[in-house]
């Protein structure tokens, strides 16, 4: 037998006739209903009033609210936003405490940015992809070449109007101030020539920290670029900050307020002489300055080279035997049992590792670097969660070789 369906009109109709009838009283019916006898009352007293229409849910919408705009207010909007088509709320509102005095209050620039949206004025800001961050806790550093820190500083004007845009390179644990270079473009073939003038120099470092800007990352797989794959062939680690917190690179950065003072404020002349200017903070700032957070000792006493030196040749890479090896395509995709799937443009030409961990999935490797996860449904690249390989025990599937001791890749 099916379940009888009980409206909630049906039951007031119901409360309000067996009220009349007299049988029940009111505290009675109350109680059967399940309603306070308030409740009761208001129920009768509406249907005295207005009949069985009394008994329905009544709008409970506020006929005036006592913060409510104006029309008047809304047109002087509007009529700003027409004249001045590039303002913003702020600026509008601004404009209007001049325009429009005899306006008892104004609108706050929340409630402004509203009404234009709701005109039709304004289009929403699209919102920027930007590069992941690497997950996790940041590398500590205890010894020198754990991790260095690359930025470029800002770019600034020299007095003939030049734009100078420096590179800088520091070693985290010792402060050390291994590179203070102006490029004239942030290019990966400029950055990458001034590190292998570093790397030559200085040997490898394990980890290398740097922001979320080109050509440090991009906003492809995992957020790594050219560069960044560069550094993962030499077995550097690259580690970003969050996107809006140069706190995470503050000794760097603290770094940079020490330079501009000494080098910039004023600028020099011409690029020659800012860039002199660059090489005598390097020898004063590593080797006569002393560092408070290295208890008045300076870097250059606490920085040792690395051990790792460059190599002469990109070393060559080995993926264990159960992987497979496929070459990535001049457009970025790989071609793996008879399906075709995008990894990335920038590892163009090189060869990666897939491992099947089940039947639908596979780990995607390049070198020691866990890319992302391949899904074989629908052949999308889960990303990797960026977690330091430091952290993890270096136990990795696949290894970097030195160039005095090559392995032949093997063959798809």
């Amino acid at each position: 037998m099916p379940w009888n369906e009980t409206r909630i009109m049906d039951a007031r109709i119901k409360f309000v006739g067996e009220l009349l009838e007299g049988i029940y009283s009111i505290s009675e019916l109350c109680r059967s209903y399940d309603i306070s006898r308030k409740t009761g009352y208001k129920w009768l007293k509406r249907y005295q009033a207005l009949g069985v229409d009394g008994l329905c849910d009544m709008n409970t919408t506020a006929h005036h609210h006592p913060n409510a705009v104006s029309d008047e207010v809304v047109e002087a909007i509007l009529s700003l936003k027409r004249r001045f088509g590039h303002w913003g709320p702020a600026k509008i509102r601004v404009r209007m405490q001049s325009v429009y005095p005899h306006f008892v209050t104004y609108p706050a620039v929340s409630t402004i940015g509203e009404y234009l949206k709701r005109a039709g004025v304004v289009c929403s800001r699209k919102r920027r992809r930007r590069a992941c961050p690497t997950i996790g806790p940041l590398t500590v550093g205890d010894n020198s070449n754990d991790v260095w820190c690359a930025d470029f500083k800002g770019h600034f004007r020299t007095l003939d109007g030049s734009r100078c845009n420096p590179l800088t390179i520091t070693d985290h644990t010792s402060r050390f101030l291994l590179c203070c270079r102006h490029l004239q473009r942030m290019s990966y073939k400029r950055v990458r020539m001034q590190f292998e003038r570093t790397f030559r120099e200085y040997g490898l470092p394990l980890v290398i920290r740097t922001d979320n800007g080109l050509p440090f990352s991009s906003r492809g797989l995992c957020g790594l670029s050219s560069l960044s794959y560069w550094w993962v062939r030499l077995g550097i680690y690259p580690e970003r900050i969050a996107p809006g917190h140069p706190e995470q690179n503050g000794r760097h950065e603290r770094m940079h307020k020490t330079l501009k003072k000494h080098t910039a404020t004023p600028p020099a002349g011409s690029l020659t002489h800012q860039q002199k200017r660059f090489d005598t903070f390097i020898d004063e700032y590593n080797q006569h300055r002393p560092h408070e957070s290295l208890n008045m000792n300076t870097p250059a006493s606490w920085y040792n080279s690395s051990p790792r030196s460059y190599p002469s040749r990109l070393p060559e890479v080995y993926y264990s035997e159960h992987m497979k090896v496929c070459l990535v395509r001049d457009h970025g995709d790989v071609s793996y049992y008879g399906q075709r799937f995008f990894v990335s443009e920038c590892l163009a030409g090189e060869y990666i590792g897939i491992e099947k961990i089940q039947e639908d999935m596979s780990k995607l490797w390049y070198c020691n670097y866990e890319l992302g996860i391949v899904d074989h449904r629908n052949w999308k690249i889960i990303p990797a969660a960026c977690s330091n390989f430091l952290q993890a025990g270096l136990t990795q599937p696949a290894k970097v070789l030195s160039s005095d001791k090559v392995l032949p890749m093997r063959p798809v």
